[in-house]
């Protein structure tokens, strides 16, 4: 099984959507707990490398799409 940019994209959102959830989850009284940055931190990372995989796709796609043309 092959794994692509769009699976490991799909993937990092849904480590994303868990850590946000898990941060949603640590906050007791305010949001700037130690816990609660570090991992807003990690599911805005995860966010940004979807993003990238998701356009690492399309040139992809792109490119293969001018070989066929020529």
């Amino acid at each position: 099984m092959r794994v692509t940019p769009l699976k490991m994209a799909s993937f990092y959102i849904i480590m994303g959507i868990l850590f946000t959830v898990l941060a949603i989850e640590s906050v007791n009284e305010t949001v700037w707990n130690f816990s609660t940055v570090i991992l807003m931190l990690v599911a805005t990372y995860d966010y940004g490398v979807a993003i990238r995989f998701y356009f690492l796709n399309k040139r992809i796609k792109n490119k293969h799409n001018e070989k066929q043309r020529n």
